[in-house]
């Protein structure tokens, strides 16, 4: 704690020029959806890497690079950090209170598309190992930033960089990219991702939109992807696809000891969600229906016509955009082959299924991984309090693929956001304070780490 005190003081004489730089980042889009400014973020980036000293490589993929920028420190532990600055498309436009790019600060919030998810992170990891290298001229572990940037669309180069640079990858333990605070302010850790396989359905009726006298005799392609979308779950939200189930593990006696004392919070995620939660089973606590429940669910539906005023028509065309969050150990390609197997058996083999970009496998780390305690020291030490650490969360990202293929842990958690920080929506936001104490937890987690001795 000695030799840290001088960092954090060293972050509070600089946060507004932190606060300056997250801006700056997050004034540039980078959609990769929409190929939208992902060349300058990557530049900015790179450069931002090159400013607090570090060795950086520009990886070049099959689609936008990934910056890695390498620091060395004291300890021979080696931590990888890994983000991604690659944001969410910021539609609807119109249901933002300040324009998605201009990162204003209001009220003590932070508003812009991805500075939850993931810039606001990026930049306090940044901005917590440049603190060291100030105060002292060096880390107290060594440090590889690795920054993708196709997260959001489902990394499908992440893999293969991996495969091909394992000398840059290698690491003891990874810092894995989400984090956030609760109502109540503690912070949650995780060890664990969801898979996810994202899909497209099609349905056709007639050559071309029909006048809607034609009802009695003319197929609709809306009812028809409806009476599809039917078969696919029950009204509790099991999916009825044969095999779905047959992979998923259950919560060791340890995982549901963890859901027991850290539970969700259900009270707060109404308040915040303005609606009630859907029943829950009566043998499964929310918690772990979250946490441990494959999914089936209906991103986007569309077909006709939904403008303003009427149009009496016939749908010639319909389509739905569908995402199952997996569990370990599904498949998601072993799911995508049960899917269309069933759906020729229910008699809609009409039904077009397109397997679209993002499929990821699910991940899970020891949750007694050495790491997990560094985090919780260096939490307590900045937040005063204790987290909540759970074996997952509910969300997806490519942490079997950089991390758990090759043994090494991926923890999340030191993170930026709060519980109203809204990803992937408008008004995107955090909290000024938060990004603030994230560097600073990020600053002591170096130094705890450093002194690990099994990992």
């Amino acid at each position: 704690m000695q030799q840290l005190e001088p960092v954090l003081a060293w972050i509070d004489a600089h946060r507004e020029a932190a606060i300056s730089h997250l801006q700056q980042i997050c004034r540039q889009p980078s959609v990769a959806a929409q190929d939208w400014g992902m060349k300058e973020m990557a530049t900015m980036v790179e450069a931002s890497l090159r400013e607090i000293g570090a060795e950086t490589r520009v990886v070049a993929t099959d689609g936008y690079p990934v910056i890695v920028g390498q620091l060395t420190g004291d300890s021979p532990r080696r931590l990888a950090i890994y983000d991604h600055y690659d944001v969410q498309p910021p539609d609807p436009l119109d249901a933002w209170s300040i324009p998605p790019f201009e990162a204003c600060i209001r009220d003590g919030h932070l508003y812009a598309r991805g500075v939850a998810d993931n810039k606001g992170n990026l930049v306090a990891r940044l901005w917590a190992a440049r603190a060291w290298r100030e105060v002292y001229g060096r880390l107290p572990c060594h440090v590889t930033f690795l920054f993708e940037g196709e997260e959001e669309i489902g990394s499908p180069n992440l893999g293969p960089f991996a495969e091909a640079n394992q000398d840059l990858v290698r690491a003891d333990a990874c810092l894995w990219e989400a984090g956030y605070r609760d109502s109540e302010g503690i912070l949650h850790l995780y060890a664990g991702v969801k898979g996810i396989l994202y899909l497209e359905l099609r349905a056709r009726g007639a050559a071309y939109d029909l006048h809607s006298s034609n009802a009695p005799l003319a197929p609709n392609a809306a009812w028809r992807l409806i009476a599809a979308l039917g078969t696919l779950r029950d009204a509790d939200g099991r999916v009825r696809i044969p095999h779905f189930y047959d992979d998923v593990v259950a919560p060791t006696q340890r995982e549901r000891e963890l859901m027991t004392r850290f539970p969700v919070n259900v009270d707060a995620l109404q308040k915040s969600w303005q609606t009630p939660l859907l029943s829950n089973p009566v043998d499964i606590t929310p918690t772990e229906r979250l946490l441990y429940s494959p999914t089936c669910n209906i991103c986007g539906i569309w077909g006709g016509y939904s403008g303003s005023g009427s149009k009496t028509i016939i749908p010639a065309t319909a389509g739905v955009k569908i995402d199952f969050r997996l569990v370990p150990n599904q498949d998601p390609h072993a799911i995508l082959g049960h899917l269309k197997r069933y759906l020729i058996d229910q008699g809609f083999g009409d039904v077009e299924v397109r397997e679209l970009e993002g499929s990821e496998r699910p991940a899970q780390s020891p949750i007694d991984t050495p790491l997990v305690e560094a985090l919780i020291r260096s939490a307590r030490t900045i937040y005063g309090n204790e987290p909540y650490v759970q074996p997952r969360t509910a969300g997806t990202g490519p942490m079997e693929a950089l991390c758990q293929r090759y043994g090494v842990p991926a923890i999340g958690g030191a993170g930026v956001g709060y519980h109203n920080s809204r990803n992937h929506a408008p008004d995107e936001n955090i909290r000024v304070e938060d990004f603030i104490l994230s560097m600073k937890h990020v600053a002591a987690l170096l130094a705890e780490f450093a002194t690990l001795s099994n990992v």
